[in-house]
């Protein structure tokens, strides 16, 4: 076995482990456990694979004996750079494995490292930011991590997560007027509303802190094909008997009848706005490849969650499932311990 395969194995099983650790560890739900396996399984021979398909620079694949350990691992992949120290690749691989590792003071050198090789990679140049950001007890942006956020959105205009930082350090820094300046771009780039409502809490905190007025209003958003509208109540006599904790979740939640488990489109909400009217949209989607306004049907439900986890928990209470035809005509109406 190569070094950069055993690397790349030892390394995506110590993150997996992590990972999926609380999936494999509660036995009484056997589907959870096949879950964690089956991913175990897939991410580990995705890592070979792709050693197959795209390969290791040679000067960084040298017969050794395959580590048994990460710090194994670490300390092979640091005797090889110290041979081949132009290799980008195994510097990045690096540094990300020390930030796994939370040794972030190396993770920092190593991301130096690789960007002296790839100096204009906006990806790179914005992990190597948050490297060192990471690694400054204070959390301060200093000015090395700046001029690498201003690099890497000078390269990519669109890159949301550079411009973030590089407003969150003009703020740090005092200068909220600039931060305001330089987040607002992104009203236009994000479209997860939840995303965008969080951004223009955070740009209107800092416009005040400039003296300048609020954003004007948001336009409503049109609802998308296929948008659901649902109204959720706890029945009286289940909430007479029942005391639930004031942090107890509700979720409502569309999902493939007779399909998978997870949802199309999921919002969440606190016990105290029941009852509520909420409107499911693609919107609500957690994944890309699966929306709400491509389907035909669809089931509706409301849980309770003390856990706070959209994955179903012991516990946790849920209202009658509703199968409707999309588009719907009426309000589905869902009530939780009928």
């Amino acid at each position: 076995m190569t070094l950069f395969a055993a690397i790349a194995i030892v390394l995506t099983l110590l993150v997996l482990g992590f990972v999926l650790w609380p999936l494999w560890k509660r036995p009484a739900d056997k589907r959870q456990r096949i879950v964690a396996f089956g991913m175990l399984v897939v991410f580990g021979l995705s890592s070979l694979a792709l050693y197959h398909f795209v390969g290791m620079p040679a000067a960084l694949s040298v017969s050794t004996t395959a580590p048994k350990t990460p710090e194994e691992a670490v300390a092979q992949l640091e005797a090889a750079l110290a041979r081949n120290p132009d290799r980008a690749e195994g510097w990045v691989l690096l540094a990300r494995t020390y930030s796994a590792l939370d040794r972030q003071t190396e993770s920092r050198d190593a991301y130096a490292r690789a960007v002296k090789l790839l100096p204009d990679e906006p990806e790179l140049l914005l992990e190597a930011a948050q490297a060192r950001l990471m690694s400054d007890p204070q959390k301060s942006f200093d000015a090395e991590t700046v001029a690498m956020l201003q690099h890497a959105l000078q390269l990519e205009p669109t890159n949301q997560h550079a411009r973030w930082f590089l407003g969150a350090s003009q703020r740090q820094k005092g200068r909220a007027a600039e931060a305001a300046a330089t987040w607002e771009p992104l009203l236009t780039q994000v479209t997860d509303q939840a995303a965008l409502a969080t951004l223009r809490v955070q740009i209107d905190a800092a416009r005040q802190e400039a003296g300048l007025p609020p954003l004007p209003a948001a336009p409503a958003a049109a609802p998308s094909a296929n948008a659901l509208t649902v109204k959720v109540a706890l029945d009286p006599d289940f909430a007479s008997r029942v005391r639930l904790r004031g942090d107890t979740s509700v979720f409502v939640i569309a999902r493939v009848p007779g399909g998978p488990p997870m949802p199309v489109a999921v919002e969440k909400h606190r016990l105290q706005d029941l009852p509520l009217t909420v409107t499911l949209d693609d919107g609500d989607s957690p994944m890309p490849t699966q929306k709400l306004s491509a389907l035909k049907d669809v089931e509706i439900f409301a849980r309770l969650s003390e856990s706070g986890q959209a994955m179903r928990q012991d516990g946790d209470i849920e209202s009658k499932p509703v199968q409707i035809s999309l588009p719907a005509k009426a309000p589905v109406e869902l009530v939780i311990g009928h």
